[in-house]
């Protein structure tokens, strides 16, 4: 080893070590607006509703909803979107989909509208509005290549916010439920001593994760989770 090596690899693990631990802060919240339950037979659906306001939902992001809310002995059904838009064409496309609760009695007034979504047993409609954004970064990283060979030297960093509610209508009432939100936040570092070493705050996957666990405990009205 060269003399040097030892004090550089020490310096990168203890950067490693300070900046991988307290980078994400998430808080998850509802607003519950009436009573909710759902059988075993009853399933529920995931919507985007931000495109009427011009910022489209992540895809990805509805699928981790999707699957999140499916996964374990306690899942819901999960009726994909793609598949209840094409049922109900054009009824829920996105330029002709109800943007409130309110507009939910006429739209189940359509010709086949209400036995289409009967005959899928679906409960709620579950809209979700939000993103992922880039708020604030800063640092500098520099990579040259020598005759002893190439490196990168920096430090920068970076940090995500993501913010995502879900309104909850249900479909037995034709009314809203109440609304579960998540919002975090996470700090992203690539210091680099030689090597980059990405430090990644996954703030969208964790976002997923607790929104759909907030989501699952109010539509069944769980309060113990």
């Amino acid at each position: 080893m060269r003399p040097g090596d030892h004090s550089i690899k020490l310096a990168v693990f203890t950067m490693v070590t300070l900046l991988s631990s307290g980078c994400i802060t998430s808080r998850v919240e509802d607003a519950r607006e009436g009573l909710t339950g759902i059988n075993s037979d009853e399933a529920v659906v995931i919507m985007a509703k931000s495109y009427h306001l011009g910022n489209e939902t992540e895809e990805k992001y509805i699928r981790c909803i999707e699957k999140a809310l499916a996964r374990g002995s306690n899942g819901l059904n999960v009726i994909p979107h793609r598949e209840f838009v094409d049922s109900l064409f054009p009824w829920f496309e996105p330029r002709t989909a109800p943007a409130e609760t309110k507009n939910l009695p006429k739209l189940m007034e359509r010709p086949g509208v209400a036995e289409k979504i009967a005959e899928q047993d679906i409960r709620y409609i579950i809209w979700l509005d939000g993103e992922t954004e880039r708020v604030a970064g800063g640092g500098s990283l520099s990579c040259a290549a020598g005759p002893g060979g190439a490196g990168c030297f920096g430090f920068a960093w970076w940090q995500n916010d993501s913010d995502y509610n879900a309104a909850v209508w249900d479909l037995v009432g034709l009314e809203s439920a109440g609304i579960v939100s998540a919002d975090v936040t996470g700090t992203s570092f690539l210091p680099a001593i030689i090597i980059p070493i990405p430090l990644i705050a996954r703030t969208q996957s964790r976002a997923c994760k607790s929104l759909a666990s907030h989501l699952r405990a109010f539509i069944v009205n769980d309060e113990t989770s």
